[in-house]
């Protein structure tokens, strides 16, 4: 069991609330685009998400060698080798500006989010690397963030 599925059980959340929300983190977000490349979907993710106020930015991950040759690894979730194979960050992270309800005055709070971006007609196929992607979804849904694909 994974610590999304345990704090489901603990909580006492149905497997079918835990089964709709993998559907909804695994089924991408259209995009109607020019292109169908992977590169074309991010362009347009980030024009739409432009227009409706939101800051969104690349989020390269890797690992390159400085000029001692150490290992330098920069993005999101890449601490170490084993993290970054367990859970990979999206493409595209930003802030998305939310109104929040009355009990909390009115204010506008900045709500995390996050995409993955796949070339047009992706479906989500469950291999090692997809269900890292997912995983960080996961990670952000549970704490009240946005985060999905985008094809």
């Amino acid at each position: 069991m994974n610590t999304l599925q345990q704090w489901a059980y603990q909580w006492g959340i149905p497997d079918a609330a835990m089964a709709d929300l993998q559907q909804r983190l695994t089924t991408p977000m259209k995009v109607a685009t020019a292109g169908t490349s992977e590169a074309a979907v991010q362009a347009q993710v980030r024009l739409d998400a432009a227009k409706v106020g939101m800051l969104t930015w690349r989020n390269n991950v890797g690992v390159l060698m400085d000029q001692r040759g150490v290992p330098v690894r920069f993005g999101l979730a890449n601490d170490s080798a084993a993290v970054n194979k367990r859970v990979k960050s999206a493409d595209l992270v930003g802030i998305k500006p939310v109104t929040v309800t009355a009990e909390m005055v009115g204010t506008v709070i900045g709500q995390f989010w996050s995409r993955e971006c796949k070339h047009a007609g992706w479906k989500y196929h469950g291999n090692e690397h997809e269900q890292a992607q997912l995983r960080w979804a996961q990670i952000i849904q549970a704490h009240g963030g946005d985060a999905g694909f985008a094809s």
